[in-house]
Order: structure tokens, then C-alpha cells, then sequence
């Protein structure tokens, strides 16, 4: 995840989550390699964010560009509908809050992600300057929509980062897209299941895991693991 800041003491550069339920699987099966997953933050280039971090005291800066290409569509659209979606994201701009927690059909969302406005993407304010990192990190997860799956192992244990309510198919593809393409079946097991017992076998003996096909929701900080043919 890449993420954009304004006027906070954030590091520059990619950043190891401190994942709490990473580390428990690690002491459980003591991999080979350990994989955790690292956030990328740089200052100010916001069209590059997935989320973006700002002082409330920088905001208005960054809002006032959105304003000046609204503002700029206004005075040369004659579309009803377009004027209406546009006058509404001019009140919530003058209001200093971020077009990205304005709610849209998906005709609206059509029009606004046309414009390329920066404060559509997942916009987070803060009063002060400094943050804990970690807090910082699950606030950025948050305001995406993000979460983690994890693949466990003697050989590797690993945090992945996909959207929530992402399906089993395409978080095989995340792992490898040879995966994603050979796809038979999903074997699923919660966090909280795994560390009940000893390794996926066992907790495929005592009826823990679940398989899944393509298009199984995959839960918050499941365990995966793949079946397919290629």
C-alpha cells in the first residue's frame, strides 16, 4: 500500500508492519523465511497514494485543487445531472472535508472519477503531528477497505494485503498467477482456529478448515491455502 502524507513526522520509504498475528504464526511454525508485509510512504505526491495522510492544517491545500478542477468543469459542462454531481462535491469542498467520504451512486461515482480529484482517494485527517506507526498503518488499512490473509509453513510464513470482501480465485492470483489460473479449491482455516492446533493437517483432521470455491468471501486474517492444476 502506498501511502501519501502532508505535515505529519511519518518515515520515507517502504515500512515493516509490526503484524502481531504475523509474528504468533511465525513462533507456531518456525518457517524458513518469514515474509511480513511493508507499507510505502513518500511526502506529497498524492496521485501515486492508494491512501493519503494529511495535517489539518495542510488540508485546505490539498482540497483547493480539487476545487479548482471542479470549478473548471462547472463553468464548461451544460449536463444537468454533471452540474448537480459537481455542485454537490463543491459543498462538501467548501466544508474542508474530502470528496472520498462524500456517498455515491455509481452513476455520481462515474462523474467524479472522471475529474481525477485527489480527495477521492481514502483521505485521513490528523490533528497532530506525530502518530504511532502501527496505528498509522491499520488507519490507512481502514479507510481502503484493506486487510491481510496470510500463507503459513516449515518453509514460509507470509502477510498479503488485498481488499476486504475479496474472493478465493483472486487471492490465489495475489500469491501467484499460475494459482489464480490452475484454481480448483481454497483450503480456509481462521487465525483463531490455527493456533489451536499444530499445522494445517491437523486442523484438517479435526474439521477446522473449510474448502472453498472461486468465489468464496474470503474473511478477515484467514489462512489460505491453494489447490490447483496447471
Amino acid at each position: 500500500m502506498k501511502i501519501a502524507y502532508t505535515g505529519l513526522n511519518l518515515p520515507q520509504g517502504k515500512i515493516k508492519f509490526n503484524d502481531e498475528i504475523l509474528l504468533e504464526l511465525v513462533k507456531k511454525f518456525q518457517p524458513k523465511k518469514v515474509s511480513p508485509y511493508y507499507f510505502e510512504f513518500f511526502p506529497d505526491d498524492y496521485e501515486l497514494a492508494d491512501v493519503i495522510m494529511i495535517n489539518s492544517e495542510c488540508l485546505l491545500d490539498l482540497l483547493i485543487l480539487d476545487i479548482e478542477k471542479i470549478e473548471g468543469r462547472l463553468a464548461r459542462t451544460e449536463e444537468p445531472f454533471e452540474k448537480e454531481v459537481l455542485e454537490k462535491s463543491l459543498v462538501q469542498l467548501d466544508e474542508q472535508k474530502p470528496i472520498c467520504d462524500l456517498r455515491w451512486n455509481d452513476t455520481e461515482q462515474a462523474v467524479i472519477k472522471a475529474l481525477g480529484l485527489l480527495s477521492l482517494t481514502p483521505t485521513l485527517v490528523y490533528d497532530e503531528t506525530s502518530a504511532d506507526m502501527k496505528l498509522i498503518c491499520r488507519d490507512g488499512m481502514k479507510k481502503a477497505s484493506m486487510m491481510f490473509f496470510y500463507t503459513v509453513g516449515k518453509q514460509e510464513v507470509r502477510a498479503w494485503l488485498v481488499e476486504e470482501e475479496t474472493d478465493a480465485a483472486t487471492c490465489a492470483g495475489k500469491i501467484h498467477s499460475d494459482l489464480a489460473r490452475g484454481f480448483i479449491k481454497a483450503e480456509i482455516v481462521s487465525y483463531e482456529d490455527i493456533m489451536k492446533v499444530h499445522s494445517m493437517q491437523d486442523a484438517r483432521s479435526k474439521e477446522l478448515t473449510k474448502l472453498v470455491g472461486h468465489d468464496y468471501v474470503v474473511p478477515v486474517n484467514s489462512i489460505l491455502e491453494i489447490r490447483f492444476n496447471v
